[in-house]
């Protein structure tokens, strides 16, 4: 995968990519005032230790950089610590059960497959074609919006995505001051849109997702809208990025490495570990952050109280001292420990969704085409953001 790294656009920030493995797995980072934690016994560390390693990352970011963090702040659970993120997190938790998810089969099957009947019959854009409608439509089932906005949800996120590429705690540029300003307006765009579904909610309830938002209380006391639409914009959101991504990358490391495509063809069992090395392998989400809450030793060094930490999950994925060959792409992996979900009390919420929707995609694209194969003269995009790796467009061939 090194010629992945080096010949398909990869973010050269991405070193774990190219083999390469940090100096020190803790390292203070000047340019951007964080620290930067590649390791992962100190991922874990951090994870599995909220009241130490707060989420509440936006009380380090001055005023001048984000204006509106305290508002955006309401609702988002990857903001909220606990005890005020367990309450949140349950108040969806229902939606998710293993039942639930594993109910909700049929439909992913069958969407996936009407998808694929809409594609060309020769040869498809993975991304554009199965990877970002399939888990879009899901999720905005789920909470009961149109997924036929999909191409707005995607307007928008692509932009905030590309505003927030390259953020600095210390860098006060008109550019950047711009890019986070883009940010901003298009992130409202999508609050506006949710805030008017769950006004619609009160009026005319439903039985979906964001009729549970509105109705539910904390405490004895309604959600407020900014906790309602900051709720169901992280759903959505992170509902569909993550499982778009995890589609795209397994199909390319399985294509990158053909002996284990036909393993994985002839063997359908092992379908699942393909799914979970590829979240190793190629971890959709690069980056999670912290702040500390003290004074604390990390990784034999001192990180002082009040500092963000950015944590390389993809970089701690690729960690000598945890995993045996770190930079092979191995199904059969086991254990595999890997935390491209996160760990802890902030463990994905739709991971048992976004693997569900990951096993039943790839059983259906390798049942359906004997010969699909990567495009050698339309080579994958990715993304460009050095904080998420995968494929933005993933030609293949049909046959």
């Amino acid at each position: 995968m090194t010629m992945l790294a080096d010949n398909w656009g990869v973010s050269e920030s991405q070193f774990w990519l190219r083999g390469e493995t940090p100096g020190e797995p803790v390292q203070f980072a000047p340019e951007q005032g964080m620290w930067n934690v590649y390791g992962y016994p100190e991922t874990i560390e951090i994870l599995s230790d909220p009241a130490t390693f707060s989420s509440d990352t936006g009380r380090v970011v001055p005023e001048s950089i984000a204006p509106d963090k305290d508002e955006t702040a309401e609702g988002n659970l990857i903001r909220l610590d606990p005890p005020e993120h367990n309450k949140l997190r349950k108040l969806v938790s229902h939606a998710f059960t293993p039942k639930v998810v594993a109910d909700l089969e049929p439909r992913i099957a069958a969407l996936t497959r009407e998808l694929l009947d809409a594609a060309d019959g020769t040869r498809i854009d993975l991304v554009a074609d199965l990877a970002y409608p399939l888990p879009v439509i899901v999720i905005a089932e789920l909470l009961g919006v149109p997924g036929s906005d999909r191409n707005l949800f995607k307007q928008w996120v692509d932009k905030m995505i590309e505003a927030s590429k390259d953020f600095s705690l210390t860098e006060q540029s008109e550019a950047q001051k711009a890019k986070l300003a883009v940010s901003r307006e298009q992130r409202k765009l999508l609050t506006d849109y949710l805030g008017e579904h769950a006004a619609d909610r009160r009026r005319h309830p439903r039985e979906d997702l964001l009729t549970k938002l509105v109705e539910s209380e904390v405490d004895g006391e309604r959600l407020t809208a900014n906790q309602i639409v900051n709720f169901a914009a992280l759903l959505l959101v992170a509902g569909h990025i993550t499982t778009t991504m995890l589609l795209g990358n397994t199909v390319l490391c399985l294509d990158a490495h053909p002996g284990q495509l036909a393993r994985v063809r002839a063997d359908r069992s092992t379908v699942p570990g393909a799914i979970e090395e590829s979240l190793r392998f190629l971890s959709p989400f690069a980056t999670l952050a912290r702040v500390t809450n003290r004074d604390v030793e990390l990784g034999g060094v001192a990180v002082p109280a009040d500092q963000m930490l950015l944590l390389w999950i993809a970089a701690a994925n690729r960690d000598p001292r945890q995993f045996a060959d770190p930079h092979t792409f191995d199904p059969c992996r086991d254990p595999n420990p890997q935390v491209g979900f996160g760990r802890g009390v902030h463990f994905c919420l739709g991971a048992p969704l976004a693997r569900l929707e990951g096993r039943i995609a790839l059983n259906i694209l390798l049942d359906r085409y004997p010969a699909l194969r990567t495009d050698p003269e339309r080579p994958p995009e990715f993304i460009d953001s050095p904080n998420m790796t995968g494929v933005s467009k993933l030609p293949l061939l049909l046959a």
